[in-house]
């Protein structure tokens, strides 16, 4: 509507300016050779506009003819241009749809029309790096090494063909180049961390860790559980031949991550081995609430030292109720019984659990307390059997190994913060000489006799010729935490 009114404007405005020049008196008089002529002033000017625009449209003509080659050319240059980042573009596209040989095609293509283009030299090192020729991709990579602007890129390519073949050290050398380039490069950060970490480097992994830009929240809460955990690696390396440093780790990473049971244990251990019971009981009592894991009960127990089993079993009376709510704390709070030969305390802390599903630890302990409080072999032996086959207890579990104690690194595959506190499903359990020789003792030979009729059989003059050490108390296993006896001593 607008542009249609603006044309009937200007229409009007021309037409009147026309009007006006062709009213206006005088002539001009014009002589050409024989011819004379006089016009008026309006005709004259709009001659003269008229001969003006042809003037014009003859020199553009003019102009376009003579740069009709140059045009022609450079549509040329424009259509071959056009095709090559085609070329480039579904060059991309099959590479990522894992089509390499055809990426390979079209990335000559691309270069064959794209002269000197970076990204078309990249997708061909990249297809052949997918189609395993590794020496075709190695010298477009170190090519590209040669440009500031496809340095980075380049290495990456060639730290991804080292890992493909194998070879560690190269990997990370180019890793190392391209942090040296750029602190803030994810891939080249996590391949030098995952490094020092294969190599039991906490101090160097975090370092490396608190370099680490966070760009995103998301960032910062994984920097900052990655940071916790190393402060418990370095602290529970350094307990023993450095206890203030371990303790000061140890409540970094508290401080980082409150409800971190592997800290707290280093640090109550060390509050306590410092004779601060106080301090280590305070912060046992405060993990115990939030998580209820049975290694803060049992150290809690224990966290008082010189003091007798029973005494033990009273201090971890201030922490569980009788009767316990959980089966962790049952477990507990039946083997300290066991430790101080309280046998209807532990018992009854079982009662609960043993009458439905009984555990793989409930099992164990019920064994106990059989050959303990009334000298029953046969029950004992029927509870291990059971134990078997029974539910397994949560513990520290990764890529299937279970231990008893928390470790930075998985021990099969080296990967950081493996290990989970979980019920484990076909798991290998890192077990004890005396746990190896308990699990023979009742899976293989169920007609072999327990410790105390070992013991009875040999007073009587009759030693039985396959001695076994008693399967039935260890150090603290894996399942029940529990501390080692003196019976086992």
């Amino acid at each position: 509507m607008i542009r249609l009114v603006s044309y009937v404007v200007f229409s009007l405005a021309l037409t009147l300016a026309l009007t006006w020049l062709i009213s206006q008196p005088g002539t001009i008089l014009i002589d050409l050779g024989a011819y004379r002529l006089q016009p008026g002033i309006g005709i004259s000017v709009i001659i003269l506009i008229l001969v003006i625009l042809l003037a014009v449209l003859l020199v553009l003509l003019v102009l376009r003819l003579l740069g009709a080659p140059r045009a022609i050319a450079q549509k040329a240059a424009a259509r071959r241009r056009q095709k090559g980042v085609e070329a480039l573009s579904d060059g991309f596209i099959a590479l990522q749809a894992g089509d390499a040989g055809r990426a390979r095609q079209l990335a000559i293509e691309a270069r064959t029309k794209l002269a000197g283009n970076v990204a078309a030299q990249l997708l061909q090192a990249r297809a052949n790096l997918a189609l395993n020729e590794w020496g075709a991709a190695r010298e477009e990579y170190r090519a590209l090494l040669e440009n500031p602007k496809t340095a980075i890129a380049a290495l990456s390519g060639l730290y991804e063909q080292a890992r493909a073949q194998k070879r560690a050290d190269a990997a990370l050398t180019f890793a190392h180049k391209a942090h040296m380039l750029d602190p803030a490069l994810d891939w080249a950060g996590k391949a030098i961390f995952s490094d020092v970490i294969r190599n039991a480097d906490w101090q160097a992994a975090l370092e490396i860790l608190n370099a680490t830009p966070t760009p995103s929240k998301e960032a910062k809460e994984n920097k900052k559980h990655k940071s916790a955990l190393l402060h418990t690696a370095i602290a529970a390396d350094s307990e023993t031949t450095d206890p203030l440093g371990a303790l000061e780790h140890a409540r970094t990473a508290l401080k980082m991550e409150p409800d971190f049971v592997p800290a707290a244990l280093v640090a109550a251990r060390i509050y306590s081995s410092r004779g601060e019971v106080r301090k280590a009981t305070s912060l046992l009592r405060r993990l115990w609430r939030s998580t209820k894991h049975p290694h803060i009960a049992t150290l809690f127990a224990n966290a008082q030292p010189g003091i007798s089993p029973g005494e033990r079993l009273k201090r971890l009376g201030e922490l569980i109720p009788s009767p316990p709510p959980d089966i962790g704390s049952a477990l507990v709070l039946a083997n300290t019984a066991i430790d101080a030969q309280q046998w209807s305390a532990a018992r009854n802390a079982l009662a609960k659990y043993a009458a439905s599903t009984p555990s793989q630890g409930v099992c164990v302990a019920m064994a106990k307390i059989e050959e303990g409080q009334n000298a029953d072999y046969g029950r004992a032996r029927q509870w291990l059997a059971r134990a078997l086959n029974a539910p397994r207890d949560p513990i520290w579990t990764a890529d299937g190994i279970t231990a008893n104690e928390w470790a930075p690194i998985s021990p099969v595959t080296g990967e950081f913060d493996a290990f989970e506190w979980k019920i484990p499903t076909n798991a290998i359990t890192i077990m004890s000489e005396k746990q190896e020789d308990g699990a023979e003792l009742a899976g293989q030979n169920p007609d072999i006799e327990t410790p105390g009729e070992t013991k009875r059989s040999e007073v009587d003059g009759a030693p039985n010729p396959m001695p076994i050490k008693p399967p039935l108390s260890t150090k603290p296993s894996l399942a029940t935490g529990g501390p080692e006896t003196s019976q086992d001593k």
